[in-house]
């Protein structure tokens, strides 16, 4: 169970209902998601495990790591698809779950090849920079394109007792050109008036699924 849920990331502003929506919506459809954070105790691992609770009962979490050995707990062909997770893309081994290199490559293969979602995190100021840091570990434009659904989090004081976290951009994309993401803003926050605004419906995320989401969400 999540420390916090989606309904609880609405009610603290977070994230709007509209964003839980689409979040909630690419769970449950099994999209690859990507958390995005400069700072440290952003809130990259409380939303992403806030989403991952809307996934359907035969989507299992595989959570990655070296402490499996060599295979990284990456499931065998026969295992039921589901999410490939670990905690982040980074060349700092805070945990065993902090990858970067030739198994973030074998992941985002294993993805590919066994039709498994992504989730994941990492360290970048947008999404372009995001998707840069994944192709410094040698990931291919095709295996970056598995990559759905990307929310940047802003967090703003200090890095350690923040005033504010907030989802800042959600993004949909569609495919990675020469290490560049081609995505479409859908969600975003202003700062200045402290206002969630839509920007876009989603078009690769079903429509209904979202609506039926935003319906609860807004409940």
């Amino acid at each position: 169970m999540a420390e916090l849920t989606l309904t609880d990331l609405v009610a603290n502003r977070t994230m709007s209902a509209g964003m839980a929506a689409l979040l909630a919506a690419a769970a449950e459809e099994r999209r690859s998601l990507l958390m995005v954070a400069i700072p440290r105790m952003a809130g990259k691992s409380t939303v992403m495990d806030a989403v991952l609770e809307h996934r359907t009962k035969d989507s299992p979490i595989y959570s990655l790591g070296t402490r499996h050995g060599d295979t990284l707990g990456i499931p065998e062909t026969s295992e039921p698809t589901g999410y490939l997770a670990w905690s982040e893309i980074a060349n700092h081994p805070v945990t065993d779950s902090y990858l970067w290199g030739a198994p973030v490559r074998r992941i985002f293969e294993a993805a590919h090849i066994g039709g498994h979602a992504i989730a994941t995190a990492l360290h970048a100021d947008g999404i372009e920079s995001a998707f840069a840091v994944i192709a410094e570990n040698d990931v291919t434009d095709e295996q970056a394109s598995q990559i759905d659904v990307v929310a940047y989090i802003r967090s703003i004081g200090h890095w350690e007792t923040p005033t504010r976290r907030a989802i800042e951009s959600l993004y949909e994309v569609d495919r990675v050109e020469a290490a560049r993401p081609v995505a479409r803003l859908l969600h975003r926050w202003d700062e200045p008036t402290d206002t969630f605004e839509v920007v876009a419906a989603p078009s690769q995320i079903s429509l209904e699924t979202y609506e039926a989401r935003l319906a609860q969400f807004t409940d």
